[in-house]
């Protein structure tokens, strides 16, 4: 089982949550969940999850209450991909931290975004070529569609930074595909497909694992109202 510690998306939500002055009550909120998976108990899907071997970095930039949902699939990249990060996205005072990764040296920081919402043409990549010495940090903008647009028009830090976009010929073939367009797709869906485009097997095929398991767990506490079936 993986290290829940390492998970950047359920450390940011124990941040959020000590720092704020009300409750978040998202849908299902009475419901009896693990701390972890945040799944209803009876069926949570914490046992035998297994981080992969990558030689790619994640990071989860959240729209503000992103974190507290149940239904988010960014914690579940957190889980598979061991060098993970998370931050609450911020239009005029983003984290210090997310700006020094962005600079780090190491990194090959990159924005996970559909071509066709980008106003600079010149920013698109459809693939992931891996510069001598750095790990790609693939970026992804994690929150409703309409916001994951206002993150990357209003977010000047992320200028500079090229955007990789998946095509419709890689959308067709995905074989879990359930949407007709990419920005339908959750945040865990698109992780599968970048990290494939990226040759990263074994994390792609143990996140689409786990999101299929979390999928159905999902639909099953939600249809059950957290009691067994």
């Amino acid at each position: 089982m993986t290290n829940r510690s390492s998970n950047s998306v359920l450390v940011l939500r124990a941040q959020q949550i000590s720092e704020s002055r009300r409750e978040f009550n998202a849908r299902g909120g009475k419901m009896e969940r693990c701390e972890q998976c945040l799944i209803a108990k009876h069926y949570c899907i914490c046992d035998g999850v297994e981080q992969a071997q990558c030689n790619a970095a994640v990071c989860m930039l959240m729209y503000h209450n992103e974190s507290f949902k149940p239904s988010n699939t960014g914690r579940l990249i957190a889980e598979i991909v061991p060098d993970n990060y998370a931050f609450r996205w911020d239009r005029t005072e983003p984290d210090a931290k997310l700006l020094a990764l962005l600079n780090d040296p190491q990194y090959q920081p990159m924005v996970i975004f559909p071509a066709t919402d980008v106003e600079d043409a010149t920013r698109v990549i459809t693939d992931v070529e891996r510069l001598p010495n750095k790990r790609p940090l693939f970026i992804f903008l994690d929150g409703t569609w309409r916001e994951a647009k206002k993150m990357i028009r209003k977010s000047p830090y992320l200028d500079n930074l090229p955007v990789l976009s998946i095509t419709a010929e890689k959308l067709s073939d995905y074989r879990l595909r359930i949407a007709p367009h990419a920005h339908q797709l959750g945040t865990a869906e698109v992780a599968i497909m970048v990290l494939a485009l990226a040759g990263e097997a074994d994390a792609a095929t143990k996140l689409e694992q786990h999101f299929m398991k979390f999928r159905d767990a999902y639909l099953l506490g939600k249809r059950n109202k957290g009691r067994p079936a």
